[in-house]
């Protein structure tokens, strides 16, 4: 699937687009003919409505190799999932691994848990690629650590951690382990029973294909968090207190079905044509971008290099001018999106030098085209060469 338009869209690590026809038409179809509360009646409408909440967990649950669907509680988007997990799992006194590489949706309400329980919190620090130091994570572990949280991939640097890595320190140390898969999910296999995670916050508008406002938390049965929201499920209503059973617990207030069918539609386009094909297309196409750009004396590229393993992210940095103005100057001239700044994430920046002015990203998707990469590195070197020359 490829656009028509000259319009060429290199924000895939914010949001996916395009996203595929079926998803589209998934959502239109459950709008206008299941568009009723799911698990709020018995008729039936609201019964094919909570047909496509159970469907679109057995989807995910197959494409994370889940043993019950019902571990996994749906949410509006990744951040929504994190800080379920971290506010529901922590207590007072507890400690905390994170990595440096962590988005702001860990930082934040790590920092808010810090200030009102006292919690204790371990950031450890990477290397200017990503890469962290395992014998300082090693090292950090205390009597009281309860949780390592690690982003699979760096929404800014492109690095992909070693997840069985990690999951087997955690497991050999009895700490439960979180991983932010805003930029693997669907993008990079994972199986959560072989690697032993016990949380996992994902989206569903980004690798996954679904549109925005979806997105989800995988909690092993081993683990009972204290609910982030309460109020009516459509279960146990004559109690005060929110239902125990899964994934109700989690899941207060009407879902989202017409977006969650729509990311069901996405997560089959995925089986369809397999994570490992969509995620080698866009390695493909970043070491193409990263190549062309290397060639430009004024541009440092960031994150892991050349021929080295990361996802379809690709931020960099461009000599004598600013990454917000070089973003204004690829919309307004040459039609193409990409994202500046910070990207929520200033531990990254830190680490990668760039922390006073931020970076130029750019995410390629699973419809991005050589063609389009090209077009890219062909406008870098071209508003570059013209500022050289002023």
């Amino acid at each position: 699937m490829q656009t028509e338009s000259a319009f060429i869209y290199l924000d895939n690590a914010a949001t996916s687009w395009p996203k595929p026809p079926e998803v589209i038409e998934a959502v239109t179809q459950t709008m206008m003919y299941d568009g009723a509360n799911p698990g709020r009646g018995s008729h039936a409408m609201a019964v094919r409505a909570s047909r496509v909440l159970f469907d679109t967990r057995k989807q995910l649950a197959k494409l994370f190799h889940i043993k019950n669907p019902n571990d996994i509680a749906f949410t509006s988007n990744t951040t929504m999932a994190l800080n379920m997990a971290i506010k529901g799992f922590l207590k007072p006194g507890d400690h905390v691994i994170a990595t440096s590489i962590e988005h702001n949706s860990v930082r934040r309400p790590l920092y808010e848990l810090q200030q009102k329980l006292g919690i204790e919190v371990t950031y450890i620090p990477s290397d200017v690629e990503g890469n962290i130091n395992i014998a300082l994570l090693k090292a950090a572990i205390q009597k009281n650590t309860v949780l390592l949280i690690v982003n699979h991939s760096s929404n800014l640097l492109g690095t992909i951690l070693p997840l069985e890595q990690l999951a087997d320190i955690a497991k050999k140390n009895q700490i439960k382990l979180l991983v932010d898969a805003a930029q693997s999910a669907g993008l990079l296999s994972i199986d959560v029973q072989a690697l032993g995670i016990d949380m996992m916050a994902f989206p569903g508008h980004k690798g996954l294909m679904g549109p925005q406002g979806t997105g989800g938390l995988y909690i092993t049965p081993d683990i009972e968090l204290e609910p982030l929201l309460h109020g009516g499920t459509g279960s146990q209503s004559e109690t005060p207190h929110q239902p125990t059973v899964r994934p109700d617990r989690y899941e207060a207030g009407t879902q989202n079905t017409s977006g969650l069918a729509g990311l069901k539609a996405g997560v089959e386009y995925i089986h369809k044509r397999s994570v490992e094909a969509i995620g080698g297309h866009e390695w493909s196409l970043s070491q193409r971008i990263i190549e062309g750009l290397m060639r430009n004396n004024d541009v440092r590229v960031l994150g892991p290099a050349l021929g080295k393993p990361r996802t379809g992210i690709v931020s960099f940095t461009v000599n004598h001018i600013e990454p917000s103005e070089m973003s204004f100057i690829l919309d307004q001239h040459y039609q193409i999106a990409v994202r500046s700044g910070f990207h929520c994430t200033p531990l990254a920046h830190e680490i990668a030098k760039t922390d006073a002015t931020g970076a130029i990203r750019a995410s390629v998707g699973a419809f991005s085209t050589e063609k389009e990469a090209d077009h890219f590195i062909a406008a870098v070197n071209e508003i570059t060469k013209q500022y050289s020359k002023a």
